[in-house]
């Protein structure tokens, strides 16, 4: 499995949330006490967190029902990744940093992959918050360790989170409401929030990485003082499952499983982690990956080609049964994936420009010739839940879009959202033709040459900027198309390296984007479309929008009372950014299409939200002795 996206996707879904309804039993102070005398107002501490509603699991719960609790420990999971790295440290900003590290690090809070946005005590044994949402406290386990056998404390979440702050602009944006944390008992720590009512925060706070003050306070092996906010290349301290055992820059990252790990028998980690060693290998491109797949040089393939899946997986291993292809339906929201315009280039500042780049986009040839029909076309940034806006809006969702009539494309009121068709010639030539409409609407003329001009006479041109050749297929077709408007077209791929600092800094035209979406929408989508976020480095509102009426919307699903509501102003955010063509849509697909060397076992049910390897699947000996161990 690609462990950034999986990586990327586990950290998205687990953010959310409001407190669950079971108690354990004791008592938190409120903000207003004074000189430790408890105000009048008490609060439950509870086991866990949850969005709009009860916890699955209740206080005395064992394990989750998703896992095999006497699953085997042992053996070893190769894993691979694209790109390259030379940094250890997954929160600096600077350099490229080894995707696997981040797991080292246990957060209060863990997620249950079997219910949306529900998270369970991990290195908190308890958390307390107000109906008003001002504060969340979090009482910690007193056993908790870092694998040196350090305590972790709360001086400890503490300087994790002014350290992140410092780090990173996403970190920085991401917990700007938190006004501050402070230790409040021996093994309690509270988050005090600068807004009331944002539901999310308390889970925000509680999937923060606790990070090792006394290590990253201290001297690096290489004699230079350490810092969260600079690049790092030696095993760094953690206190999770695995340690950071092994690794070459650029090459590969080896993690051990800690025999004496201080919470293998909690509740929320029974049946999790049952690997000794996960080796990850880093592969350049896809095309070397896939190759070293079949040679069984790593264990799993988490397929996103269309045409590998349909044509590659012929090879003797399959055949044999030594590899096995295996499809997962899971219930989670496919976001949205899509060529991204940046709308901080004037070109692309007139949305009839952006629309007619969608016109020009003949997704049913694609789908047809290099997909094999695979996908489906994407018509909503929610896909595939009840996220996505459908029908004409009514209801809350209408009152909400009334109150900004005057900042919303009109459609928005009259016209269901449906991406332009090219099933036959006939549309295709007509598309084309409505595409060279809005260009000139929009001031784009053809010049006597065939080249499309302002009124400036500057040529219009656009460069894909791309960092896997295996797009190269899909956006050539594409820009055959475009020039066909006059359209100047680039397409460059660069390494992962360049790529990653070009996006960071938006330095680029039209890259290929994608924003994975929970069930239970928030704060991430500030960092997704909110105007603060368009010109911060690093943020994921990779378009650069800035727009009154999402701003309105986000701020609406972020302090939604109600699931009721929620749904209302996300479908709502969702006919907005559609009828402003901010992107043209690409394709999703409702499963997981995977591949594994047959030497693993998995629970009788995968849980509905998450395929869940390597985290709930073992090394079964069995099986492997069948086509051995390498």
């Amino acid at each position: 499995m690609n462990l950034t996206r999986r990586t990327l996707l586990q950290t998205l879904t687990a953010i959310s949330g409001l407190l669950g309804l079971k108690p354990l039993g004791a008592l938190a102070e409120t903000p207003g006490a004074e000189n430790g005398k408890p105000a009048t107002a008490r609060l439950v501490w509870r086991h866990g967190l949850s969005l709009f509603g009860d916890l699955k699991y209740g206080p005395d719960f064992k394990h989750f029902d998703y896992v095999k609790p006497d699953a085997p420990k042992g053996g070893r999971v190769r894993l691979f990744a694209i790109g390259s790295f030379d940094s250890l440290n997954p929160f600096s900003f600077k350099g490229e940093a080894a995707s696997a590290v981040s797991s080292i690090y246990d957060r209060l809070i863990k997620p249950s992959l079997d219910e949306p946005g529900s998270e369970y005590g991990l290195i908190a044994e308890a958390v307390a918050r107000p109906d008003d949402y001002s504060f969340v406290a979090y009482r910690l386990r007193e056993q908790a360790r870092f694998h040196d056998g350090r305590p972790i404390t709360p001086e400890d979440v503490i300087f994790s989170m002014h350290a992140l702050k410092k780090a990173h602009p996403f970190y920085a944006f991401y917990y700007r409401d938190i006004e501050k944390v402070e230790q409040t008992a021996k093994r309690e720590v509270r988050f005090i929030f600068k807004v009331k009512g944002n539901r999310e925060l308390p889970q925000i706070t509680g999937q923060m990485p606790v990070l090792p003050r006394h290590w990253w306070t201290e001297t690096g092996k290489n004699g230079k003082p350490r810092a969260v906010e600079k690049p790092l290349l030696e095993a760094p301290l953690g206190s999770a499952a695995y340690r950071l055992a092994a690794f070459k820059p650029g090459e590969y990252v080896t993690l051990k499983r800690v025999k004496n790990y201080w919470a293998k028998d909690l509740p929320v980690n029974v049946g999790y982690d049952n690997f000794d060693e996960i080796h990850v290998i880093y592969f350049r491109d896809e095309t070397v990956a896939f190759e070293a797949f079949k040679a069984d040089e790593y264990d799993w393939r988490e397929e996103n080609n269309s045409k590998r899946w349909a044509t590659g997986y012929d090879f003797p291993a399959v055949k044999r049964g030594d590899v096995v292809l295996e499809k997962f339906y899971l219930k989670n929201s496919q976001g949205m994936q899509a060529f991204v315009f940046n709308l901080r280039r004037k070109k692309f500042a007139d949305k009839r420009v952006r629309q007619a780049f969608n016109y020009a986009f003949d997704f049913e040839w694609t789908n047809r010739n290099l997909f094999y029909g695979q996908y489906s076309r994407t018509n909503s940034f929610f896909s595939n839940s009840e996220l996505a806006a459908r029908g004409l809006p009514k209801g809350r969702e209408l009152e909400l879009l009334r109150q900004m009539k005057d900042k919303v494309p009109p459609e928005v009121f009259t016209k269901e959202y449906r991406n332009p068709v090219n099933d036959t010639p006939q549309r295709r030539r007509a598309n084309l033709r409505q595409a060279m409409r809005l260009l000139n609407q929009a001031g784009w003329r053809l010049d006597e040459k065939g080249v499309l001009r302002n009124a400036r006479g500057e040529p219009f041109t656009v460069e894909f900027l791309l960092v896997s050749p295996a797009f190269e297929r899909i956006v050539l077709p594409y820009a055959e198309n475009l020039k066909k408007l006059g359209i100047q077209v680039t397409v460059r791929t660069v390494d992962s390296a360049q790529y990653l600092r070009r996006v960071q800094n938006f330095d680029f035209d039209i890259i290929v984007g994608s924003w994975g979406q929970s069930l239970s929408p928030g704060n991430e989508q500030l960092n997704y479309w909110g105007s603060a976020a368009a010109d911060r480095p690093g943020s994921r509102n990779l378009a650069g929008i800035k727009d009154p009426a999402v701003d309105f919307l986000i701020e609406r699903i972020i302090y939604a009372r109600t699931r009721e509501e929620l749904v209302a102003a996300t479908r709502a955010l969702d006919r907005v950014l559609l009828w402003n063509h901010y992107v043209v849509p690409m394709w999703h697909i409702t499963y997981e299409r995977t591949a594994r060397w047959n030497r693993f076992g998995k629970p009788n049910r995968i849980p509905e939200h998450s395929v869940g390897f390597p985290d709930i699947w073992w090394f079964d000996e069995e099986l492997a002795a069948k086509i051995g161990v390498k």
